[in-house]
């Protein structure tokens, strides 16, 4: 897979003429050479229904009066720029307005993405209905007709549908459609079949051709959904609203499920169809060496012009992204992540139940990726099915009920070493009724004050001893076989109409009221949604005593940095090069309007010091992709290394030959 993609959408309305009239294959290849790319997602169909080529399936669009999807395949591959065909399955508003009886209908018979027609916008189709039979007919046509090299399927996913086919199925079958685990079930049938039916025909023509369903967000713990692509496409684009929170997430999962993947972020100020808005130069160096910083390759979302026109800025911006990257790909191939720590996801352990699925990040798995860029712990994220072996700790954040299969498997993980950092109602039963796994502590009921107070009996890092303000929700524990590493302390009563004291909330009454944070033979509990509540409020607090707990359950991590909280590091190991990656990250994100985040500014960071504790002893040590040898130490037993980058701009690669 290409580490230089872009990803032209071409959502051209009918009531646009000259489509495609300046298009020139010259000006074409010379935006994609000024551009260093060396893939380009190109369209067949679009949102709005229409082809962009002859078609006996479809319609092409009825001002364009040339094959613009030949034309554009035959410029790019000259080239050697590799060419997957982007085809919207969900959505093709011109067949919407001609077949509506074929779309999505929610529980109250409104239509998906849009409540009606009379707004502005698309409405997404049921693959439950003929629509199937005529998109798959699409796919068939362009993969027979053009020499692409792949197929992207768009706005597609498991989805609860209520409409005249999908309750005359369920009725047919027996099941009613008031009940809502059979219209989640049928959803998954549904869906399964629609991706058999496109892998069988794409097969019949071109057996292995690429094929990745974009869903807008990879879901945790459901390796089967992920398995129904060849590669993942992680999109992603931070100022469109998944925040920078959400890539690092996707990508620590992605990375275990043995396939290749991608990031897909945008040249775009806010999201998709932005005409004229542009992000700073230094936000996509940033968000692209991100993606190769955590063994993915990259991918930025633009879209063309009507008249077919290649927009000179935009290949600017993207060059200057991706002329970086050209020069690092060497070091990003074939690469396997360094961890220390595993997350098991909030969204992996509900991924099967529809009212647990959460929406891209997720506040508590969010709020836990925070933490831990933050506090520059190596990690992966993972599900029901990872081998938990391979970590020296395992977090369990504010919500994993333990089932008696994660049961055996955590004790399993315990009795050979492994460590359990576990918040909240995490380590209950199913019941939620009494501690599944032994943390030293007995549970006693969700604790009935709320704010209340966590008193820590260590120091932390940059905060004075005091009772610190935990919003979320606590849970009452009494101790067991644990030692308490903090106190309890509840207000003098809740905020209420006869009960309140101040603007927010009451005060600690400055009493023991049960122990807050314990450590046990197994690892360390923590009474709160520490995770969620740093997620929505960011107290310092909630971070520090998180990795006071982390560094004390890994006294021998792998890789600690004085690089500042906003810096993000990864290690990389290339086996079959014998050297390991350091990849060191820094820039800011700052909000903009209405909660836009934006880098603008990179800032350097200078004498930034690195110890890695990698078990062998290194041999050389540089900096790439500048070839420049970086002086080093290694500890008198020899397997731990230590070093100086002088001066940190964006990203910076340490290369450790072993």
């Amino acid at each position: 897979m290409r580490f230089r993609q872009v990803h032209l959408d071409f959502h051209t309305s009918e009531a646009i003429p000259n489509i495609g009239k300046q298009f020139s294959k010259q000006q074409f290849q010379d935006m994609l050479i000024q551009g260093h790319v060396d893939s380009i997602t190109i369209f067949s169909k679009c949102h709005h229904g229409w082809a962009y080529h002859p078609t006996e399936d479809n319609e092409r669009h009825p001002h364009l009066d040339f094959d613009l999807l030949g034309a554009m395949i035959e410029a790019a591959h000259e080239i050697d720029v590799k060419t997957p065909i982007y085809v919207s399955a969900g959505l093709d508003e011109k067949l919407a307005r001609r077949h509506p009886e074929w779309l999505i209908r929610d529980i109250n018979d409104n239509t998906n993405w849009l409540d009606g027609f009379m707004k502005p916008g698309y409405h997404q189709f049921c693959l439950n209905s003929p629509y199937l039979d005529i998109l798959v007919r699409q796919v068939e046509e362009v993969v027979r007709k053009y020499e692409g090299d792949g197929i992207f399927l768009d706005i597609v996913g498991v989805r609860k549908c209520y409409c005249h086919n999908c309750v005359s199925t369920l009725r047919s079958e027996g099941q009613d459609p008031r009940d809502t685990a059979a219209v989640v079930a049928l959803g998954e049938r549904v869906y399964a079949n629609y991706t058999q039916r496109i892998r069988e025909a794409i097969d019949a023509i071109k057996p292995g051709l690429p094929v990745f369903h974009n869903g807008g967000h990879i879901r945790r713990g459901r390796r089967d959904l992920s398995a129904m692509n060849t590669h993942l496409e992680l999109e992603s684009l931070p100022t469109g609203g998944w925040g920078y929170d959400h890539f690092p997430l996707s990508a620590r999962y992605a990375q275990g499920l043995g396939m290749d993947y991608l990031g897909m972020t945008g040249k775009f100020h806010t999201t998709w169809g932005e005409f004229g808005g542009y992000k700073h130069p230094n936000a996509l160096r940033y968000e692209t060496a991100l993606s190769i910083a955590n063994g993915a390759r990259c991918s930025i979302g633009d879209q063309l012009h009507p008249e077919g026109l290649m927009d000179p800025a935009t290949y600017a911006l993207i060059g200057a992204a991706y002329r970086e990257v050209e020069h690092k790909e060497a070091w990003c191939s074939d690469v396997q992540a360094i961890a220390d720590a595993a997350l098991l996801s909030v969204e992996a352990i509900g991924a099967f139940k529809e009212e647990k699925r959460e929406d891209r990040s997720g506040s508590a798995d969010a709020g836990a990726i925070r933490m831990l860029l933050e506090g520059k712990i190596l990690f992966d994220v993972v599900d029901l099915d990872s081998d938990y072996t391979r970590y020296k700790v395992l977090i369990l954040p504010d919500d994993i009920l333990v089932s008696p299969e994660l049961q055996a498997k955590l004790n399993a993980y315990l009795a050979q070493g492994g460590k359990i950092l576990a918040t909240g109602r995490s380590g209950l039963n199913e019941a939620g009724d009494a501690f599944a796994i032994d943390l030293g502590v007995a549970w006693e009921g969700l604790n009935s004050y709320k704010p209340d107070y966590f008193r820590p009996s260590f120091e932390l890092t940059n905060l004075s001893n005091a009772a610190f303000v935990f919003y979320a929700d606590g849970q009452r524990v009494s101790l067991t076989d644990g030692q308490e590493l903090g106190r309890r302390e509840n207000p003098y009563f809740n905020r209420e109409v006869f009960t309140f004291c101040s603007h927010q909330h009451t005060p600690s009454a400055q009493q023991h009221d049960g122990p807050g944070m314990v450590e046990s033979t197994n690892g360390i509990y923590l009474a709160w949604n520490v995770f969620s509540d740093y997620a929505t409020k960011g107290s310092l607090a909630l971070k520090e005593c998180v990795l006071f707990a982390l560094n004390r359950l890994l006294p021998d991590k792998t890789l600690s940095t004085n690089l500042p909280a906003q810096g993000i590091v990864t290690l990389m190991e290339q086996p079959a090069q014998h050297r390991y990656i350091n990849h060191i990250l820094y820039a800011s994100p700052v909000k903009r309007g209405n909660g836009v985040e934006v880098i603008e500014d990179i800032v350097p960071i200078y004498d930034t010091k690195v110890t890695v504790k990698l078990g062998k002893r290194a041999k050389q040590v540089y900096l790439a992709p500048q070839m420049e040898p970086l002086p080093f130490a290694v500890s008198e037993a020899g397997t731990d290394v230590s070093y100086t980058v002088p001066k940190l701009e964006c990203h910076q690669m340490v290369v450790i030959e072993v």
